[in-house]
């Protein structure tokens, strides 16, 4: 059978799991003259899954039923979002049409000319369904490369026998109420300060190379200064490398991270006193500066070398519609990144909020690798108070410099 064949050789090609799963053509296209068409879909094995409710199946079905006109046979493949990179690499004309993939291999997959950009009715959708930064997690050099279907981004647990759900909107009150633990040293949150003053990386949307990182001028300074008085408050913990149990011991009372630390979370103060929220602002020079995370997705993609693109990009975005996602959420609680879901659920709304108008799409830039070492100095330095007031603007202007500045080696 040439779909078992198939199945077997993109198996020994790409040397990982594919699991084969047919549909039968609808009802009456058959033997009515269209086209045979095969499909190949990569998700993780969890939407293939009876214990999960077999999400992709179902999706496969009702684009079926949706579809009449099409005479389909799919084929399934197992990879996550994670591994779909090296998968395709290995031959990405063999490799899937359809496939789930994290947002931060966007500029590898183009290079490896896998990845289709969007246009049409499939652009208008992502562009209605998204917030402008899910969006710009999926876009690149002017295009949009994919479908997003849930956002990778941190937000804030909080004990909610310390703080109300007023003293959490703003960090100040906060430092008054409780022990606040902010992974200050570690550069994957610290930038929220500064890009809240108008710092930007990249330009405002994270798209123009030439912008470089500008974490320079007073805006910069200010946000340095506002961050000393920060750790020299009692009742702030640099919370990089704590983990959720020190909320039990009210070593803090407050943790900056993502859905991975939920359950840690849980189990160490109970769900009933668990408080969950999009990050709050802070209060810089009488102004509220709302922080902002750096966010990603995970997005459905098309295969630049598909031999069906048009039933291919039809396939992305019927498994990333607002009833796909919908469905993905009942079945596994993947947070949706489309806003005209309401979700019943903390922790889905505080990260879609945060997806909302707490972060920035982290950059997908080559000389973003430049960011990482100066933030963290900069931020260890703060926590080791070797950053003072009297030097707030040397050290800020410093680590622009080192921000902007390869190493030669």
């Amino acid at each position: 059978m040439s779909k078992k064949l198939l199945q077997a050789g993109l198996a020994a090609v790409l040397g990982f799991s594919l699991v084969g799963c047919s549909s039968a053509a609808p009802s009456g296209t058959a033997d009515g003259g269209n086209e045979a068409i095969t499909l190949t879909v990569w998700t993780p094995s969890e939407d293939q899954s009876a214990d999960n409710g077999n999400w992709l199946d179902n999706q496969l079905k009702a684009f079926q039923e949706a579809h009449p006109e099409w005479n389909i046979t799919f084929v399934t493949g197992v990879s996550a979002e994670g591994d779909t990179l090296k998968n395709i690499q290995t031959d990405p004309e063999a490799a899937a049409d359809v496939f789930m993939y994290a947002n931060d291999q966007i500029p590898d997959l183009l290079t490896a000319n896998a990845l289709a950009r969007l246009g049409g009715s499939t652009l208008e959708q992502v562009q209605k369904q998204c917030s402008q930064t899910t969006l710009n997690t999926v876009s690149y050099n002017g295009g949009v490369y994919g479908v997003p279907f849930t956002g990778n981004t941190w937000f804030m647990y909080y004990d909610k026998r310390v703080f109300s759900e007023d003293d959490v909107k703003n960090l100040d009150t906060m430092l008054e109420k409780g022990k606040v633990g902010f992974p200050l040293s570690n550069s994957w949150y610290i930038a929220s300060f500064y890009v809240a003053n108008g710092c930007t990386l990249f330009g405002e949307n994270g798209d123009d190379a030439d912008a470089g990182i500008d974490f320079s001028g007073d805006k910069a300074v200010a946000v340095t200064n506002y961050l000393v008085d920060l750790v020299a408050n009692p009742n702030f913990v640099d919370a990089n490398g704590l983990t959720p149990s020190t909320l039990k011991d009210g070593t803090i009372n407050c943790l900056f991270s993502g859905t991975w630390d939920y359950a840690a979370v849980v189990e160490a103060i109970g769900e009933e006193n668990v408080g969950i929220c999009a990050a709050p602002t802070y209060t810089l020079n009488g102004e509220e500066k709302q922080l902002k995370a750096f966010a990603g997705s995970k997005a459905i993609g098309v295969n630049a070398n598909t031999k069906y693109p048009e039933q291919a990009v039809a396939l992305a975005a019927f498994l990333g519609s607002t009833q796909a996602q919908q469905d993905h959420y009942d079945l596994r609680n993947i947070i949706p990144t489309d806003e005209s879901l309401k979700v019943d659920d903390a922790l889905a709304t505080a990260q879609m909020n945060a997806m909302s108008y707490a972060s920035i799409v982290q950059p997908l830039q080559a000389n973003m690798s430049l960011y990482w070492t100066p933030a963290e100095t900069m931020g260890k330095e703060l926590v080791a108070k070797t950053v003072t007031h009297d030097n707030a603007a040397e050290k800020t202007e410093a680590m622009n410099t080192s921000l902007n500045t390869a190493t030669v080696e």
